[in-house]
């Protein structure tokens, strides 16, 4: 079969698969390719899982500071690949730096439970030494930042917490104060994350993750309330929009 491109305008199958290997290429050196499959056996009656695209995830992964901040040029660490691979589907995630909406990759107990029953996440850390490594030198400002990111969605808490601990930068204060809370939900402490995000200024991720918190707390009319604002804030081709979508219909239908 001749698989010449009949229509000059339109690129060929040859020239689209020449860009995606170019891609793949790209995102692999700079640490967002897809991690190398492990000779670990699955189990026979393992769901299979499409696994999530690394870069994608990065990128989703700092559209909160996108929108608290107005820029970003931070780096992927070392192992994302590996950190990304080995998450397990996730229920109430927070808008905060290194998360990603792609965690919540289960929907059926997300329509069939009641979401405080859902709450909890696993609090088992991963196994991801090179980040750890990284994440522990001795990083300035936004780095250190990220590095507490990153370690909290490791569940290295307590070494998330020490970072954290330390002064943030002079621009990042909310952003700082937004990864405060995300660090108290994701370990277990959900009143508290959202005594902060209380307290902190309206706007799409604030009111996302007030949405989020209230609606997991079972206070479904005031997380209506706040997932209406985030979803009417947040840009229609944003992930984020499209999960403050899926919390406001699990809190629409209480």
């Amino acid at each position: 079969m001749n698989q010449t491109n009949q229509n000059p305008g339109q690129p060929s199958v040859t020239d689209l698969f020449a860009r995606y290997l170019e891609r793949q290429v790209a995102a692999q050196a700079e640490g967002l390719g897809y991690p190398e499959p492990t000779d670990e056996a699955l189990p026979y009656d393992a769901t299979p899982v499409q696994p999530i695209d690394p870069q994608l995830a990065w990128k989703d992964a700092l559209a909160v500071v996108t929108l608290l901040d107005g820029a970003s040029n931070l780096k992927a660490p070392p192992d994302w690949a590996m950190l990304v691979n080995q998450q397990e589907p996730a229920v109430g995630v927070a808008f905060a730096l290194g998360n990603y909406p792609q965690l919540v990759r289960n929907i059926y107990p997300l329509l069939t439970s009641e979401p405080p029953a859902l709450r909890q996440g696993s609090m088992t850390a991963l196994s991801v030494p090179g980040l750890v490594q990284w994440a522990n030198r001795d990083h300035e400002g936004r780095n250190r930042v990220l590095a507490a990111a990153v370690l909290r969605l490791a569940r290295h808490f307590d070494r998330a917490a020490e970072l954290l601990a330390q002064t943030p930068p002079a621009d990042w204060e909310l952003l700082h104060a937004n990864e405060r809370a995300a660090l108290a939900w994701h370990r277990g402490e959900p009143a508290k994350a959202l005594a902060v995000w209380n307290a902190l200024p309206n706007g799409p991720v604030v009111q996302f993750n007030r949405g989020m918190a209230q609606l997991f707390l079972g206070d479904y009319a005031a997380a209506r309330e706040s997932l209406s604002a985030a979803v009417a804030s947040l840009p229609d081709n944003s992930a984020w929009h499209h999960l403050a979508g899926l919390y406001l219909t699990m809190a629409s239908r209480k």
